[in-house]
Formats: structure tokens, sequence, C-alpha cells
């Protein structure tokens, strides 16, 4: 099933790093899938050690998961990078080809597409996203592939407020913004991404609308934000982090074993296991 017997390492890199939930998605998948050779670790890696770290790596690698700060950092350090990562600036996917060329993708952006199609959502007229910066650039690209129509992006400052309408301009998407202030009116859209840290959003559960629609909150822990525990309670449908985390760590796999379908379900109840022994 994989993709050559020689291959069979992977790992995720990242500073901090103690708290990702990658080894426990992908050790979940390669269990289902019977892939008993295979490894999947984790490293506190920098933006400084990067270069020397991914140098010594044998050829017994198939690929990395990247998380922060290092999405950027691996990019000149790849041979080639997929047309969704460099739209976005971002790579969270090397992949080791058989003939040694280092493969940068993105699988974040379709990852969060596949977790609103999970719930129903195929397309939507308008969004609004609360916050900006790394994540919601990623929302955006996101977006580009499902909404139709303007998305209104709530930020805290007139700079953040420039750079989503940059990306906007490089997606290809109709982007408005608003003052942060303004963000309960976005409450009301078709889709509602929240794209900000932890307690960010808590101010808002208060203006949930009484029929709200969906909303994607890319937070998993601690769960449910407290927006999305009102957004549950009115009856709205709700996206989580780790549904975005799951489906990013579906494509993942799938690059790197050569598997064609990654197992969801296994992968999904991994996660919310190891998440409740957190507390």
């Amino acid at each position: 099933m994989s993709r050559t017997a020689s291959k069979n390492r992977a790992a995720v890199l990242g500073s901090p790093i103690a708290h990702s939930l990658s080894p426990v998605l992908h050790r979940a998948a390669y269990a289902e899938l019977g892939l008993t050779d295979w490894s999947y670790d984790r490293f506190e890696v920098d933006e400084e050690a990067l270069p020397g770290f991914v140098e010594q790596l044998g050829p017994e690698w198939a690929g990395l998961s990247l998380t922060m700060p290092l999405k950027r950092a691996v990019i000149p350090l790849l041979d080639e990078i997929t047309e969704t990562a460099t739209s976005v600036e971002a790579v969270n996917t090397l992949v080791f080809t058989e003939d040694g060329r280092r493969v940068g993708d993105n699988t974040d952006i379709p990852g969060m597409v596949a977790a609103l199609r999970e719930r129903g959502i195929e397309q939507v007229e308008s969004a609004a996203i609360l916050g900006a910066g790394a994540t919601a650039s990623s929302a955006l690209a996101a977006l580009a592939r499902i909404c139709t129509g303007e998305v209104v992006a709530y930020v805290r400052s007139e700079a953040r407020a420039a750079e989503m309408r940059q990306w906007g301009e490089r997606l290809d998407v109709e982007v408005r913004t608003a003052d942060w202030a303004e963000a309960e009116r976005g409450l009301r859209a078709p889709l509602v991404v929240a794209t900000t840290p932890a307690g960010a959003t808590d101010v808002l559960s208060g203006a949930v609308p009484e029929r709200p629609t969906t909303l994607f909150d890319v937070l998993y822990h601690p769960w449910p934000t407290e927006l999305a525990a009102r957004w549950s309670a009115y009856g709205g449908a709700v996206v989580s982090g780790l549904d975005l985390l799951v489906h990013q760590a579906v494509l993942q796999v799938e690059q790197m074993t050569g598997c064609k379908t990654a197992p969801v379900a296994a992968m999904r109840t991994a996660g919310e296991r190891a998440l409740a022994e957190r507390g």
C-alpha cells in the first residue's frame, strides 16, 4: 500500500511542538491502514535549525508536516511548490519523492474545503472572516473555491485590513474589510470563519442570532469556545478546528504514503480521545 518499502518515516516540525496532535492522527491512520513499519514523530525545530534538519534526513523519509514558524521558512529549501501553497506563500506539507526531490504543498486550504463539505457546505453566497493573519489568508483561499460573492473580514487595525484586501486581490476574492468593533454584524453571514486566538471571540457569544447559519471555528483546544457553544445551542452548524486538523492530515497521509484513501473516522476518533485526555 505504501509508496515504497524504503520510505516509511515522517514527522511534524515546529516550535513549540509538544502540543501537536499530528502524531496522534498520523499514527492512527497508519494503524488503520496496516502500515506497521511506518513511524511518525515530532521534533522541536525553529527557523534557524530547519535547513540543517532537512539536509541530514536519510532516504527512509517520506515527508514532513510543518507548523509555525516554519510554513514560509521551508520554501527556499524546496525543489517544487504547488500552486495551492504558492497562493498563500505557506507550506505545511513536504513530500520527498522517489528521486529525492522536495515538493511543498498546503493541505490546510483543501482541508478547510473538505471539512465544510463534510457538513454539507458546498457553496455559499457570502462569508465573514473574524480576524486576520496566516489562518485568515488560508481561509480566504478556501473561500475562493466555494464563495460566489463578497467576503467581509473583521480586523483590529488598518494594517491588517490592508493585508486582507491584498490577499483578496491575489486570490481573486471580493474582500471588504470592517473594524472589529462591528464583528457582531458578521455573525449573520451564511458562513462565519473565526480565525482568532483563544478567547478573542468570547465577547461575541451574546450576539449569536436566533437562527445561526454555519460557524467554522479553527480552534480545537479548549473546546468548545464560548462562541461555538452558543452557536450550537441555537441550532447552528459548527465546524471545529479538529475537523480542519483531521482533513488536512488526511491529505498529508495520502501524499506521504501513497494510499488513496486515509481513514477519516479513525483519525478523528483518535484526535477526540487525545483532546479528552488533555482535559
